[in-house]
């Protein structure tokens, strides 16, 4: 159902649900992650108000069109302009009422007009547990070669907030699992998005709408579910 059609207004004009903007570029199975979770009210008071594409053919806005989501294709190729590619970002998460912006394997980066309108408000999930295997270039299945090559027995994946450097903004959850010696690159990367990026990137988004999530000094702290009673929602 459209975020419209259930939102509303609470006294004050304060919206009742939390509205969120996921982020795609491929296949979309973490946004599916966040849609099942949304299904079966994990998220809490939270609503998918658009997804936005990279690319035309990514299968992830099938699987939002099955879900009646709204769906946007911004794609880089033909929004050349980096500043009009920020304006057209922004008039669609504002057109949605955004208040949380989800990369859930998104490619493209976001311009810094994004990134200062929704300083602590965008959070990506990565498939390493940072600091180790991000940065630029770091993406797909090059973080799980990476940490095969480097021999590492734990890997796992990260959710952040984004700020205007990659992989750079703060830690809100990680979860880890281990590197087997039988591992090869895709067997590490499906089990590191399948029992942790599906895990902890919903996880978030239940404790930013649960008013859990406070940034200090580039460092999260989450608040214990008793301490974020009575605070307002961002």
């Amino acid at each position: 159902m459209p975020c419209g059609d259930i939102l509303g207004e609470k006294p004050g004009g304060k919206r009742s649900k939390m509205n969120i903007a996921v982020l795609v570029s491929g296949g979309g199975t973490n946004l599916q992650a966040i849609m099942d979770a949304n299904r079966n009210n994990q998220l809490g008071n939270v609503c998918i108000s658009i997804v936005i594409s990279s690319k035309p053919d990514a299968y992830a806005i099938k699987r939002a069109e099955i879900e009646n989501i709204p769906v946007l294709v911004l794609s880089k190729k033909e929004i050349s302009d980096p500043r009009e590619y920020d304006r057209r970002m922004l008039s669609a998460l504002d057109r949605a009422q955004t208040d949380i912006v989800v990369l859930a394997g998104f490619l493209s980066l976001l311009g810094p007009d994004v990134v200062s309108r929704y300083e602590n408000r965008i959070i990506n999930i990565h498939p390493s547990l940072i600091p180790a295997f991000c940065g630029p270039g770091m993406y797909g299945i090059r973080p799980h070669q990476a940490a095969i090559d480097r021999g590492v027995k734990v890997s796992g994946a990260t959710v952040h907030f984004v700020n205007r450097n990659y992989d750079d903004g703060p830690i809100i959850l990680q979860k880890a699992v281990c590197v087997f010696n039988e591992d090869t690159p895709e067997s590490l990367q499906l089990r590191v998005m399948t029992e942790c990026e599906q895990v902890i990137l919903p996880k978030a988004i239940r404790l930013i709408a649960e008013n859990r999530v406070i940034v200090e000094n580039n460092k999260v702290i989450l608040l214990a579910e008793e301490d974020a009673a009575g605070k307002e929602r961002l």
